[in-house]
This record gives C-alpha cells, sequence and structure tokens, in this order.
C-alpha cells in the first residue's frame, strides 16, 4: 500500500554531513496513513539497528550512538521523514534504511510495515 523512496546517501569523509531523505507514497495514487517514520542501518555482516524514529506527532527516539549528532524530522504535509548526519565516523558506515508503520501502530522494529531499498552511506577515515 506504501512505497518507500530514499535518497541521500553517498561517500563522506569523517567529520563531515550527510543528509537522507525518504518519501512515503500510496500504490497506484491511493490514499493512506502512517504513524512512525524511521531510520534503521545494517553493516556488513551485522544485524540491522535502530538509527532513530519519529511518530506523527514528533516524539523522537534516538540509539545512543547517534544521540547528539543525527537529527530525525518529518514533513507531514510532504510525507517525508530527514534524517541529518553530523560529525560522522567510519563506524556509522551502512545501509541505511527507511520505514514506516501504519496509523494503529507504534515506533518500534517490529511494528514497521514498510521498508526501503536501502542506501548505502560510507564514511572514510
Amino acid at each position: 500500500q506504501v512505497q518507500l523512496v530514499e535518497s541521500g546517501g553517498g561517500l563522506v569523509q569523517a567529520g563531515g554531513s550527510l543528509t537522507l531523505s525518504c518519501a512515503a507514497s500510496g500504490s497506484s495514487g491511493s490514499p493512506f496513513s502512517i504513524n512512525a517514520m524511521g531510520w534503521y542501518r545494517q553493516a556488513s555482516g551485522k544485524q540491522r539497528e535502530l538509527v532513530a524514529t519519529i511518530t506523527r506527532g514528533g516524539v523522537k527516539n534516538y540509539a545512543d550512538s547517534v544521540k547528539g549528532r543525527f537529527t530525525i524530522s518529518r514533513d507531514n504535509a510532504k510525507n517525508t521523514v530527514y534524517l541529518q548526519m553530523n560529525s560522522l565516523k567510519p563506524e556509522d558506515t551502512a545501509v541505511y534504511y527507511c520505514s514506516c508503520s501504519r496509523i494503529n501502530k507504534l515506533a518500534g522494529f517490529n511494528d514497521m510495515d514498510y521498508w526501503a531499498k536501502g542506501t548505502l552511506v560510507t564514511v572514510s577515515s
């Protein structure tokens, strides 16, 4: 029912910044409603982990590893979520996945109903 298209991944030097964007749209132009939107990442050989989530009402949750460096935000009118990443470290290198939950769901990993294909972020030393 919902498709997610993300952009903004790429190569950046350690200490630099990068912004990811993800837009949600209904399949075949159908209407839709979502609650949470978020970002998860998966490094090579590792499990997918939380980066940040934000509810429709603006409640945010960050992984400890990115607090103070990353900022999640959303534009409900545009059905778009953003991830501003500052002070990037090599350990931030991973495939970043945008996700969202339906209006009757919460913001946890198991609540996410739709996932983008992922975009690679590489941070060089």
